[in-house]
């Protein structure tokens, strides 16, 4: 009796210690990479935006850098946003970089997509992300991104969870909620 008790114990600690190493073995850089990674569509009232995500080649440091454009209306104004963001290991948690393209005809297709001019450069902007629940938070910095995300003041906070993606402001608590559309 004692030796049938024993095989299934042993059977749900290795397939723990299993799910432990292979846990181990995925970094918060490529979780992150992979909830963001598809296309999202707005699900909040007034928030007609597509956010697309893609992985874009830039150097072998880097192999999770993912292009983003963002466009749709907000509240009746078109609007039309396109970057790389940049995912870097910071301690335990993923510092995401943000350098817009202000040039409007830049896609993930183009030549220009990982080369930048100063003002983009100088205009690019971060936010830290550590785990939380099934996913990842972080909040921008108190000045805000307003240069690279053009005139998005104050303090927002970043959720994004499998499938999803919230963005609010800290102050006022508007909130812009992204639902997975696709892969």
């Amino acid at each position: 009796m004692k030796r049938m008790r024993i095989a299934p114990i042993a059977l749900i600690a290795l397939l723990a210690g299993a799910g432990a190493a292979s846990a181990a073995d995925t970094s918060p850089v490529a979780s992150i990479a992979t909830i963001l990674s598809g296309t999202f569509q707005g699900s909040t009232p007034g928030n007609e935006l597509r956010m697309d995500l893609r992985s874009i080649p830039t150097d072998a440091e880097h192999p999770y850098d993912l292009f983003l454009e963002v466009t749709g209306k907000y509240q009746g104004q078109s609007v039309r946003r396109q970057g790389l963001l940049r995912l870097e290991t910071q301690g335990s948690g993923v510092y995401v970089g943000y350098i817009p393209h202000f040039d409007a005809t830049v896609t993930a297709l183009s030549d220009q997509a990982t080369r930048f001019t100063e003002s983009e450069a100088n205009a690019a902007c971060g936010i830290s992300m550590n785990a939380r629940g099934d996913g990842f938070a972080g909040e921008t910095p108190a000045a805000g991104c307003a240069i690279a995300l053009r005139g998005v003041l104050g303090k927002w906070t970043l959720e994004i969870e499998p499938g999803s993606v919230r963005v609010r402001e800290t102050t006022s608590g508007e909130t812009l909620r992204f639902k997975r559309v696709s892969k």
